[in-house]
């Protein structure tokens, strides 16, 4: 099946500078803002439900799963509809679903909102990075990291504004209100800005293709590295709350520091990519991020522990952009539905990831689940050099 791009030819060029990337900006916030103001949640939604940590990574299994099922789709609504159509639509449904994580007090009532918010976060995921592939390629130069750095200050505000919250003790929803309005405005702010179309390719483009060789490879790495934030974004608080006994208002903190770290790496990051390269910049952040890990399970006190957030995040920071980029460099597939395909097979590290986690969290420990990300960040470091050779 295939149908000709919805991209009218007096706006099918992007200027460098203008208000698309401005706009392009603010959907990395607001996709930011919206996934981590969850992670301060999970201790309070774990003891509204009353369930263990393997029950729990079974419900956080449905936000992955949300996520999966809505991506693919993505890609074939945004070239036919274009990103603004895709983006405001999944916005707003982030605004309604968020509160309702904060007041569901039944399993399959957190079931529901957690696939409903995975569905609408990975649709807004799916359509920016399209739109900021397009806009990359007409600047002329590296923007990628900078835009994924501003989701990266969503991570940080979400997060460490709504642990600041809870902590002088602002009900979860209240909080959670507070970051819908906070979406709202951003989508009001970015609207002129986002793009009519979601497809540069002239004539036909078929709606959906098998991906396959170099856009598999690029998400499988996209997996693990995922995987790896999935699992601070999930787990994070529960660990510094079960293995460094940190007060639970206080654990939210511990995915605040990877945001921060992540952001600082990825709003300098245009900058270190230009310098070292991609493919160094892989090898280098995938073993500082399993070092980062490492240092969190074995570090004899709390603010270590911090610390080994931190690393992950400065790690991990330019991993994805720079995959990103590849697969919008790549001539396999169309480059949306390139970007679909990839940011699917990376979420599917969230969908697997937590209940992975949670089933070695049961029968063995946090700790050991961890170790486990690690390794699979050291074969990121290892395999894209060998795959970039083959090319």
């Amino acid at each position: 099946m295939s149908a000709t791009p919805a991209a009218p030819s007096e706006t099918h060029h992007v200027l460098s500078g203008t208000r698309e990337q401005w706009a392009t900006r603010a959907v990395f916030l607001v996709a930011g803002l919206a996934m981590a103001a969850w992670a301060p949640l999970v201790p309070f939604a774990k003891a509204r439900v009353g369930v263990e940590d393997g029950a729990l990574g079974l419900l956080l299994l449905c936000l992955g799963l949300g996520s999966i099922v809505a991506m693919p789709i993505t890609g074939v609504l945004a070239s036919r509809f274009g990103c603004r159509a895709i983006i405001v639509a999944s916005t707003i449904a982030v605004a309604i679903v968020v509160p309702f994580l904060a007041v569901v007090d039944t399993v399959p009532g957190l079931a529901i909102a957690l696939a409903l918010f995975g569905a609408s976060v990975g649709t807004v995921d799916v359509a920016m990075n399209i739109q900021a592939v397009m806009v990359e390629k007409d600047s002329g130069r590296n923007m990628m990291s900078g835009f994924h750095g501003l989701f990266s200050l969503g991570g940080i505000v979400g997060a460490g504004g709504v642990s600041l919250l809870l902590g002088f003790g602002v009900s979860p929803l209240a909080a959670t209100l507070a970051i819908s309005a906070m979406l709202a405005v951003l989508l009001v702010y970015s609207f002129s800005g986002l793009l009519p179309y979601g497809n540069r390719e002239a004539g036909d483009t078929p709606l959906f293709v098998v991906p396959k060789g170099i856009v598999i490879f690029i998400g499988l790495l996209c997996f693990l590295v995922f995987l790896g934030e999935g699992a601070i974004l999930d787990w994070s608080a529960l660990f510094l709350i079960g293995t460094h006994q940190v007060d639970p208002v206080q654990a939210g903190f511990g995915y605040t520091m990877f945001a921060i770290a992540m952001t600082l790496g990825r709003l300098t990051g245009d900058k270190i990519v230009k310098a070292l390269g991609g493919t160094k910049v892989v090898v280098i952040g995938g073993l500082l991020a399993a070092a980062g890990f490492l240092l969190a399970v074995f570090a004899p006190a709390q603010p270590l522990a911090f610390a080994g957030f931190l690393l992950v995040g400065l790690g991990a920071s330019n991993i994805v952009p720079v995959l990103f980029t590849a697969a919008g460099n790549q001539t396999r597939m169309p480059a949306s539905l390139a970007i679909a395909a990839i940011t699917t097979l990376g979420y599917a590290g969230i969908l697997a990831g937590p209940a992975a986690i949670g089933f070695i969290a049961q029968h063995w420990t946090l700790s050991t689940a961890f170790i486990l990300v690690a390794v699979g960040l050291v074969f990121v470091a290892v395999s894209w050099p060998l795959t970039t050779r083959r090319r």
